[in-house]
C-alpha cells in the first residue's frame, strides 16, 4: 500500500505501479527454492536474522533516498528478504509438536500474519497522511527491526525438520512428481493471486475513487479484521470439516467478492466486501500449507515451500504488470472480473480434488 501510494504520489503511471509490485517477487522467484535448501541444512535461524535485518533496510531506503528510483531498489530488497523470513517461518512453525497439531500451528503463524495485515494498513494510513509517505516507510521498518531483536534475544534453537536421508542427491522437479504437492501448488497459486492482488488493486481502486489514504488503509484493515477472525475459529473447523472443502468454499466466497466489487463505490460496501474476501482467503492459507507439509518428503519441507514460492512469485512478476496494463486501458473492472474467473474454477477444481 505504502509503495503505491507514494509512487502515485510521485507521478508514477499505474503500469509503473504494477513494475514495482512485481519487483517484490523478481529475487524471490529466482531464490526461493535455493533458499529452502538453505534452510533446511543450516536451520531457521541465522537466515532469520539476516533476512529480518535486510527487510528492516529495505523498508527504510525510501525514507533516506524519496525518489522513484529507491523504490525499484526498496521493493527488490524488501521482496527478497521476506521471502526468507516467511520459509523460515513455515520451517519452524511445521517442524514445532506432533503431525497432529500442524494445522493449529500453521493457523496461529497465520494469526500473526493477519495480526500484521491488519496493523500495518492502519499504520501506513495515518503515517502517510501525519508524517508524510516518506516518513512512513521509516515508521514501517521498526517492525521488523523489533523481530530481528526478538530473535537475536533467543538462544535456544528454533525447531527444524527433521533431516533427510544423507547423500542422497534431489531435484527440485521430483516434487513436482508427487500428486499431493502437484495438486496443492496448483490450488496455492490462484489462491495467492487472489490474496497478492488485493493488496495491488485495492490502493488504485481508492485512488481512482479519491478516497484519502487513511481510508484506503481502514478499508484494507478490515480485509485483514476478517483473515484474523477466520484463522481464530480455523481449527475449530479443521476437526469437524475436510481441508479439501474449507479451500473450496474459500476459494468460491473470494471470487464472488471480486466479482462485485467494481459494482460498488461506498467505504461501507467496500469494506464488507473487503472483510468477505478476507473471510474467504483468509482460511484457505494455514491449510495449503499443512498440506504442503505433510506431502513433502522428509528433510525437503523447506524446499517444497521455497519452490511454492518460486511458483507464486513467478506468477506474481506478471501478473501485476498485466493489472496494470488492463486497468489503464479499460479500467479496473476487467482486472477484477478476471481475478474472479480464476478463483471460481480454482473452486471448481478443488471440488473435483473432494470428489
Amino acid at each position: 500500500m505504502t509503495t503505491s501510494l507514494f509512487a502515485l504520489r510521485l507521478g508514477a503511471s499505474e503500469f509503473t505501479v504494477g513494475v514495482l509490485m512485481a519487483l517484490f517477487a523478481v529475487l524471490p522467484m529466482l531464490l526461493s527454492v535455493s533458499a529452502g535448501r538453505l534452510i533446511d541444512r543450516a536451520g531457521p535461524r541465522t537466515p532469520l536474522l539476516a533476512a529480518l535485518a535486510l527487510l528492516a533496510l529495505g523498508t527504510a531506503l525510501p525514507f533516506l533516498f524519496p525518489r522513484i528510483e529507491s523504490l525499484y531498489v526498496a521493493t527488490t530488497l524488501a521482496g527478497t528478504a521476506f521471502m526468507y523470513v516467511h520459509i523460515a517461518m513455515n520451517s519452524v512453525f511445521g517442524a514445532h509438536g506432533t503431525p497432529e497439531q500442524r494445522a493449529m500451528n500453521f493457523s496461529w503463524l497465520a494469526l500473526g500474519f493477519s495480526i500484521s495485515n491488519s496493523i500495518g494498513p492502519l499504520v501506513a494510513g495515518y503515517a502517510i497522511d501525519g508524517l508524510g509517505h516518506a516518513a512512513a516507510f521509516l515508521v514501517l521498518a521498526v517492525f521488523p527491526a523489533i523481530g530481528f531483536v526478538l530473535v537475536w534475544l533467543r538462544r535456544r534453537p528454533l525447531p527444524r525438520p527433521e533431516a533427510g536421508a544423507p547423500g542422497k542427491r534431489t531435484r527440485v522437479l521430483d516434487l513436482l512428481r508427487i500428486r499431493g504437492l502437484r495438486q496443492t501448488f496448483i490450488v496455492s497459486l490462484v489462491l495467492a493471486m487472489g490474496w497478492d492482488l488485493y493488496t495491488f488493486l485495492m490502493p488504485l481502486y481508492g485512488v481512482r475513487l479519491g478516497l484519502a489514504a487513511a481510508t484506503i488503509g481502514a478499508i484494507m484493515s478490515t480485509f485483514a479484521l476478517a483473515t484474523f477472525a477466520v484463522r481464530l475459529a480455523l481449527p475449530l473447523f479443521v476437526k469437524h470439516i475436510r481441508q479439501w472443502v474449507i479451500i473450496a468454499s474459500a476459494m468460491a466466497i473470494a471470487g464472488l467478492a471480486y466479482l462485485l466489487f467494481p459494482f460498488f463505490g461506498s467505504v461501507a460496501l467496500l469494506m464488507a466486501l473487503s472483510f468477505l474476501l478476507g473471510v474467504g482467503l483468509g482460511c484457505a492459507q494455514p491449510i495449503i500449507m499443512s498440506l504442503l507439509y505433510e506431502a513433502s518428503p522428509p528433510g525437503r519441507q523447506g524446499e517444497a515451500v521455497g519452490l511454492r514460492t518460486s511458483l507464486l512469485n513467478g506468477s506474481h512478476t506478471l501478473i501485476p504488470l498485466a493489472s496494470g496494463a488492463l486497468s489503464t486501458v479499460a479500467g479496473m473492472g476487467p482486472v477484477f472480473w478476471l481475478l474472479a474467473l480464476f478463483l471460481l474454477g480454482g473452486a471448481w477444481f478443488a471440488r473435483q480434488r473432494i470428489e
